[in-house]
């Protein structure tokens, strides 16, 4: 039996190794134990159904995540609500966000991330559609509210968990950054959509009917899910499945310490933060900006324009990286060069907004710097695929419990220099260091090799029988 070394920049030069270990044979176990894994990715055609299924499960989860925020006014006056009040039951869905990430990546690992996307949005539908009825039938408007946004966040939070999970156990590693980019995308189509056909449900029919579509349109997206993409299988999660997944499994739950010691994890985690603090950060200063520097410029332009730069952009990441990819050039390099203009030429047009003095500028500059932020999902979203395939769902569950706790500590902080400075360009400038210094440990420390195996097996990653 012929051992051939895979061509290319993750191959492992130490052929001579393979045949002195006992435990490296291959036999006729081990080639059909190899073509097992390489035939469950799906293949294209398949891949491409589920990246629009995907896309629209992302869109509907950011629909029903954003439908509270959109009617929070109106429930405030109907409920007598005071901003204090009606902050903490926003600010509840991020405590039950944070949560759920790791839990959520850890089962995807191991029971599959469909299953887990399945029930969870199933359940985050359904809450998003009781919520007006919580809300009229509790005694404490207030209390309900608080514990059903909690419970959104502890069913959302494995979402994107079981997407990195999902994709490194079924989508090669030269269409991964389509996939993600793409998904991703659904995110800023959501608060579109959410934000135009949510306010006009909320003006014409009343806030209840934005809960009530959001909340039925993500249950039958999750039935749809089930029943032409998943044949009728049951959802099924045992406790014995959770402990099922054989080696890999075991092997995961053995070296953990030794994973988080890798300087390439740990630098996936590091820069991930960065870029979810800054995002989160512009996410919530940026209307406010708006509005204290011109304030009779018109909200639903520089609430609109920004994510319909982001979408395309998304996309075009995500086909650029693959597209290098394939055409030979290293992975990790391309996920270096994302990532450059995700948290590097990003931070130069936020830099821009510092002596902004005209509003057309300012939204120019917002909507390049939102549109080269979505190159991550090409970049540190999807290296942690490259670099722990085996549990990338728990893992990217670590990296975003991280960057949601940083990106709120972020936006407080940006809120005392705005009060301590009156300037906004103190904020553009923590925003430019926070990106420079995750972008240079990323371009010092970042890899592509798989290093959730041990050294014997890594060599088995790339050889062909």
């Amino acid at each position: 039996m012929a051992i051939l070394q895979k061509h290319g920049k993750n191959s492992s030069p130490d052929l001579a190794n393979v045949k002195e270990s006992p435990a490296d044979n291959f036999g006729a176990s081990g080639c059909q134990k190899k073509w097992a894994e390489s035939s469950s990715n799906w293949s294209r055609p398949v891949a491409r159904v589920w990246t629009v299924v995907l896309l629209l499960g992302t869109c509907l989860l950011y629909c029903a995540r954003v439908a509270m925020p959109i009617c929070a006014v109106t429930m405030a006056e109907q409920f007598q609500w005071t901003k204090r009040e009606s902050g903490m039951v926003l600010g509840s869905f991020f405590w039950g966000y944070c949560f759920t990430q790791v839990i959520g990546g850890y089962i995807s690992d191991r029971v599959g991330g469909e299953k887990v996307l399945l029930l969870s949005a199933a359940a985050w539908g359904a809450m998003t559609a009781f919520t007006p009825i919580l809300a009229h039938f509790c005694s404490q408007p207030i209390v309900s509210m608080t514990l059903a946004r909690f419970l959104m966040g502890l069913l959302q939070g494995v979402h994107y968990p079981s997407l990195a999970s999902l994709c490194s156990q079924k989508v090669v590693e030269s269409e991964r950054g389509f996939l993600m980019s793409t998904v991703g995308s659904g995110s800023y189509l959501g608060t579109l959509v959410i934000g135009g056909a949510g306010s006009l449900m909320l003006d014409l029919y009343g806030w209840e009917s934005v809960f009530y579509v959001a909340g039925l349109l993500s249950v039958l997206w999750a039935y749809c899910m089930w029943k032409y993409l998943l044949k009728g299988e049951g959802p099924i999660i045992t406790l014995e499945s959770l402990g099922s997944r054989g080696t890999q499994s075991k092997l995961t739950r053995r070296n953990w310490l030794r994973l988080f010691k890798q300087p390439a994890v740990c630098a996936v985690i590091v820069t991930h933060l960065c870029t979810a603090s800054t995002f989160f950060t512009l996410l919530s200063w940026l209307p406010t900006f708006f509005k204290d520097t011109f304030p009779d410029a018109k909200g639903w332009v520089f609430n609109v324009i920004p994510w319909f730069v982001a979408i395309p952009s998304s996309l075009f990441s995500g086909c650029l990286s693959d597209h290098l990819i394939s055409q030979g050039f290293d992975t990790a390099s391309v996920r270096k060069l994302m990532q450059f203009f995700s948290m590097g030429v990003s931070s130069v047009f936020t830099l821009c907004l510092c002596g902004t003095t005209t509003f057309p500028t300012a939204v120019a500059f917002v909507s390049a710097t939102m549109g080269l932020t979505t190159f991550s999902h090409s970049g540190v979203s999807v290296n942690v695929q490259d670099l722990a395939p085996s549990c990338a769902g728990a893992l990217f569950g670590v990296m975003n419990t991280c960057g949601a706790f940083s990106g709120v500590i972020m936006v407080y902080l940006c809120g005392y220099l705005i009060e301590a400075t009156g300037s906004w360009a103190s904020v553009f400038m923590l925003i430019t260091v926070v990106n420079i210094l995750g972008l240079a440990i990323f371009l010092a420390f970042a890899e592509a090799r798989r290093v959730d195996i041990d050294g014997a097996k890594g060599r088995y990653h790339n050889i062909h029988i």
